[in-house]
């Protein structure tokens, strides 16, 4: 009887044993291999806003970090020149339409003196007639861009998002094309996520994707985009005569390069801010919705402790 039970005893452990180290086999594998990373962040599209007039800043109507929307305004130059200018070029094209008409009447004249008046003169009228014309032309280019120069005074946001890093104040002069404040994109976020070359071969576009943000437990869902064609290399760089500059030494221990994934975002949860630059663990595969219960439990908090 004691035979039995101590044969018993070691049957029970030796199985807790086995179940134990194929558990750990499991997990291991699973940390290891499947294609995951801690190493992913939010990232967004930013859009520079700049004055494509030079002028002084009348109004700045928003406020930094406040959320704009698509052609709201974001700061008025002051358009005072810009409306003189106008009315100066539709002074210039009603001049240059009279200037026109005389021309046209007087080459019609002429063509009617076939008798009386010379060649030289027909020829005068008519070149007088033309050169009228581009003037004409040339005043209704002046308007137009008189027109858009007054519209160009009020600048407003080409997306909808977030302004950011706002610094200016009314009555700072701004320059052509120098960027004045920033809006973030709020429909263009994604994450980044970088992953080990060995990971890349589970890795397709399409992919189903979890993620979850560093601060947040919840996770949200994402998938594939697209995968990076191309990351830096050192030994690409040139020395000061032209030369490939190879790095002389290499070391046995190889570490994996890491590879861009770029992963969209479904379905994010309303308690979830996103700010660019935030850090995301992202765990690729169908099997990523469906991880659930201790295993799982146990594989995550592997991921984010180890």
């Amino acid at each position: 009887m004691r035979f039995l039970q101590s044969a018993l005893r070691v049957l029970i452990t030796l199985a807790a044993v086995v179940i134990a180290g194929v558990l750990v086999v499991m997990l291991w594998q699973s940390y290891m291999l499947s294609p995951w990373t801690r190493d992913g962040r939010v990232q967004v599209q930013v859009v520079n806003v700049a004055s494509e007039v030079a002028g002084t800043v009348v109004d700045v109507p928003v406020q930094d970090n406040q959320f704009v929307h698509k052609n709201d305004v974001l700061f008025q130059v002051d358009p005072t020149r810009f409306r003189l200018a106008l009315a100066q070029a539709q002074a210039a094209l009603e001049s240059a339409q009279n200037q026109l008409s005389f021309a046209r009447s007087e080459s019609r004249r002429q063509q009617r003196l076939t008798v009386y008046a010379s060649e030289e003169a027909r020829e005068k009228a008519e070149n007088t007639m033309r050169v009228a014309e581009a003037t004409l032309d040339q005043a209704k280019a002046s308007l137009d861009v008189a027109k858009l120069n007054l519209a160009r005074s009020t600048v407003v946001s080409p997306v909808n998002g977030y302004v950011t890093h706002l610094r200016l104040r009314a009555g700072a002069y701004v320059s052509t094309g120098v960027a004045q404040m920033a809006v973030v994109d709020a429909d263009s976020f994604w994450i980044e996520g970088y992953f080990e070359e060995t990971k890349l071969h589970a890795i397709r576009p399409g992919d189903p994707a979890r993620i979850r943000l560093m601060g947040y437990d919840t996770p949200f869902e994402g998938r594939v985009e697209s995968i990076g064609r191309g990351i830096a290399d050192s030994n690409d760089a040139t020395n000061n005569r032209g030369l490939p500059a190879v790095n002389p030494v290499f070391t046995w221990v190889r570490l994996a390069q890491r590879i861009p994934v770029r992963v969209s975002i479904r379905d994010l949860p309303p308690e979830v801010t996103l700010v660019v630059g935030m850090t995301a663990s992202i765990d690729v595969g169908p099997e990523s919705e469906q991880r659930s219960g201790l295993g799982g439990r146990l594989l995550e908090w592997m991921r984010d402790n180890m």
